[in-house]
């Protein structure tokens, strides 16, 4: 190869690494804020890769991302880019339904519906959540799923509620450290407290936090902020008054009015390095419960759950906003969308700023089940989903925590299987499992586009997904973990290839498996230069246009494609004539052919050697021209290429 010709494939080599890796990294942010639910960010992400080679997997994000923001119209054109492929995943075609039904295409929306349907006969979602119209829930989840464990240092007794700062994971639980302590005559159970244990140890032993927090009162939900100083500051809840160990009460005019369970949030700060209470937020009242605070990271809003009056329902999620100096302003219901008849509690914002919460109010699994809100571009709140199984469970799901990696996090239940009444477990998100690689030609290591992959189940045989490659030799399909799959891989350029792979081993918080596959070529240039036959005037030999076009892709395949070919020139005529005639006219017209190649830049010892075989060779029965049309004749009048060696150490069977 020429100097200039290394360098400039070193430049474009080099340039197609960069676009690559900028591709993976715009896909790895945009992949973090979809599984964040934060899609009105994720969306000017996908939109730089629908171009790239992943731009189908854009195509179904950004379908998805409208979807989730309830702006149905604004889907539809991404799912038309993919909705027909035969390589699209099923569970895509029930989205695509209630897009259209959405937008007031009902005939549309049925005839997809169907289709659905008839390849997921068992799946009861279609009946219940047309029936309820909880789009969202149903949309997420489809692959992505949680795995769920409890901690090591639940007890018999109450544990929820997780918070986690400089390493420590905080938490509250009704646990007795010493034999004497006052309990609680509700459930017989000591006093909620708020203790710590390092994060991600299975053997710590959890402590007391220690300073003016916990008291003779429940404490729980506590979270930690930062003041306009910048000092590390804590909101937590605590039980507003205290009368004996039997129940709290409210009082006005010295009067008893209700047995009730009623919280206040607090604040408290640092005075001489010890955790002093120091403030009643203003947001409290003697007559109705506040509490489970939780701070967005910027420190601009405070969310909680009150029963205050007024709400949709019995406890609704509220927000103020933090003034630049640490003042909370007035509480601000977050509507309709998100507060229900029912219950809503224990939100959480995560580091992107969606909302999480309880309900006993949405659709769910069982009482209270966690949910997330999906908001707009300017923060409007467009939907709630259902964060589904085994996450949420038949029993009460609350105090939801997600780590900043958007993967790893904490959540309380009272499911069956727990040891206390609460308990605390900690979550992985799994996301969906991509395949994705590259099919390249084994001889030159080029990229091969129009690759037919098809992926089959090893045990059943099943065809699970197919694709086909694009411009960059890439292809990607979704796939199960824990299965054994085979791929398929097909050109005609070269031999069907099988190759097998496992998803058995891989790791949870893996996103993506390369499976990259070489195809060994077939050796013959006819079919690798996608020759059409190389005719000759009758009794000639020159080279007529339209083979001249055809010989101009043998010199293409020997100098781009396959710079090391070796070829031998075979040349063969009609039956009209004598042998000795035709044996010379058609070594006429392997030279001709021959000087052709040479003179477009072939060096001479890649052809090692023209013949001409006369009509010894014919290709269909022709004898003469009583038998045969000029159509018939023409076939036989022709040049053939058989490959010799394709690379130095890849020599071709003798024929």
């Amino acid at each position: 190869m020429k100097r200039h010709s290394i360098t400039t494939f070193l430049f474009f080599a080099f340039f197609g690494v960069v676009t690559l890796t900028a591709q993976s990294t715009v896909q790895k942010r945009a992949d973090q804020l979809f599984y964040k639910f934060a899609y009105a960010k994720a969306i000017p992400e996908y939109e730089k890769m629908v171009t790239g080679r992943n731009s189908v997997h854009a195509f179904q994000r950004l379908a998805e991302c409208y979807l989730m923001l309830r702006d149905f119209e604004k889907s539809l054109p991404y799912f038309k880019r993919f909705i027909n492929e035969p390589e699209t995943p099923t569970n895509y075609y029930f989205k695509y339904a209630m897009a259209l039904k959405s937008s007031g295409q009902e005939k549309e929306a049925l005839k997809w519906l169907k289709r659905y349907k008839k390849l997921h006969k068992n799946d009861p979602r279609v009946k219940q959540f047309l029936k309820d119209g909880n789009l969202a829930s149903v949309v997420f989840n489809s692959k992505e799923r949680y795995e769920v464990e409890p901690v090591h240092f639940n007890t018999r007794y109450s544990e929820f509620g997780s918070f986690v700062h400089d390493g420590q994971l905080y938490f509250s639980s009704s646990r007795r450290e010493v034999a004497s302590e006052d309990v609680y005559g509700w459930n017989n159970e000591a006093w909620l407290d708020i203790f710590h244990v390092t994060e991600g140890s299975s053997m710590d032993v959890p402590k007391k936090f220690k300073g003016e927090i916990n008291s003779k009162f429940h404490e729980s939900s506590m979270v930690f902020s930062t003041d306009y100083k910048n000092d590390t500051i804590i909101y937590f809840t605590r039980n507003s008054y205290f009368k004996n160990k039997e129940s709290f009460y409210t009082k006005k005019e010295d009067k008893n009015i209700e047995k009730l369970n009623n919280l206040k949030i607090f604040k408290a700060e640092k005075v001489d390095g010890e955790w002093k209470v120091t403030r009643n937020l203003k947001t409290n009242a003697d007559h109705y419960s506040t509490g489970h605070p939780t701070v967005n990271s910027t420190r601009t809003l405070l969310y909680f759950a009150s029963d205050r009056p007024g709400g949709y329902g019995g406890t609704d999620i509220y927000y103020c906003k933090i003034h630049p100096r640490g003042g909370v302003g007035m509480p601000i219901n977050a509507g309709p969308i998100v507060n229900t008849p029912g219950n809503e509690m224990f939100p959480y914002i995560n580091n992107e700023g969606q909302l999480f919460f309880s309900s006993d109010g949405h659709v769910g699994f069982g009482q209270l089940d966690v949910f997330a809100t999906v908001s707009d571009e300017n923060g409007e709140i467009k939907e709630v989903v259902n964060l589904g199984k085994p996450l949420n469970s038949e029993k009460d799901d609350f105090g939801y925590y997600a780590m900043d990696n958007g993967v790893d996090g904490y959540v309380s239940s009272n499911r069956k299987g727990g040891k206390g009444g609460d308990d605390i477990y900690k979550f992985r998100f799994i996301p969906s499992l991509t395949l994705e690689g590259m099919v390249t030609d084994a001889i030159n290591l080029q990229p091969l586009d129009e690759v037919t992959i098809s992926l089959f189940d090893q045990k059943s045989g099943e065809l699970v997904h197919r694709t086909v490659t694009d411009e960059q030799g890439r292809y990607e399909m979704e796939v199960n973990r824990g299965q054994n799959y085979m791929i398929e891989a097909v050109r005609k350029t070269h031999p069907h290839k099988h190759v097998y792979f496992s998803t058995q081993t891989v790791k949870r918080v893996t996103r993506s498996v390369v499976q990259n596959i070489e195809l060994e070529p077939i050796l013959d240039v006819k079919v690798l230069a996608d020759l059409n036959k190389i005719y000759f005037d009758f009794n000639k030999s020159d080279i007529r246009p339209d083979a001249a076009r055809e010989l101009d892709k043998v010199v293409k395949l020997m100098t781009n494609t396959y710079p090391e070919m070796i070829i031998r020139l075979e040349s063969h005529t009609d039956p009209v004539g004598s042998h000795a005639y035709n044996d010379k006219l058609s070594e006429r017209r392997a030279k001709s052919t021959y000087e052709y190649l040479i003179a477009n830049g072939i060096d001479e010892h890649r052809i090692i050697s023209f013949k001409g075989y006369g009509k010894r060779k014919l290709i269909n029965d022709c004898t003469g021209l009583k038998d045969c049309d000029q159509e018939q004749l023409e076939l036989n009048r022709r040049t053939e290429f058989p490959v010799v060696q394709l690379k130095n150490n890849y020599l071709a069977k003798s024929k």
